[in-house]
């Protein structure tokens, strides 16, 4: 598996089918993470505070990100055993808000490959863009595939 994914650092994968952002993805969203901002709940709020309509959480982005990400890691070309992955981090950078409403689009690029004491460390960027194509957000996440355990 590592020599295969290693080729493939740099490669970029297509968007699952765009996601729409409804109010009750972002509220129960929210509810999830425990955010209390009325602008998550109240659509006058969210109004009220300068948004077109409810205001997802920044964490939002990585909901989108790994619908995306889960098609892309399943492909048999990268090959990777999901018994053996342990989620390492994530970083997300917005560029604007996530408001219900919007349509996203996500384009998954593998940006760092690499081998550590045997294990395979994949670093992926999300980058989720609007309708208009203009970006919203990235979204940074690392895995690590743990080495096969010696017999």
């Amino acid at each position: 598996m590592a020599a295969s994914i290693t080729s493939l650092e740099g490669r970029q994968f297509p968007s699952a089918a765009p996601y729409e952002v409804g109010r009750e993805h972002v509220r129960e969203f929210a509810r999830t993470v425990g955010a209390t901002n009325p602008a998550h709940f109240e659509v006058a709020a969210a109004r009220a505070a300068g948004f077109g309509d409810l205001l997802a959480p920044v964490t939002f982005a990585a909901i989108v990100a790994q619908r995306s990400e889960w098609l892309v890691l399943q492909d048999p070309q990268v090959g990777i055993d999901f018994s053996r992955v342990v989620h390492g981090e994530e970083r997300i950078s917005c560029t604007r808000p996530i408001v219900a409403g919007d349509v996203l689009s996500v384009t998954i690029t593998l940006e760092r490959v690499r081998q550590v004491r045997g294990n395979v460390m994949v670093t992926t960027r999300a980058d989720l863009s609007g309708a208009d194509g203009e970006p919203v957000a990235s979204v940074w996440s690392m895995i690590v595939v743990r080495a096969q355990e010696e017999a």
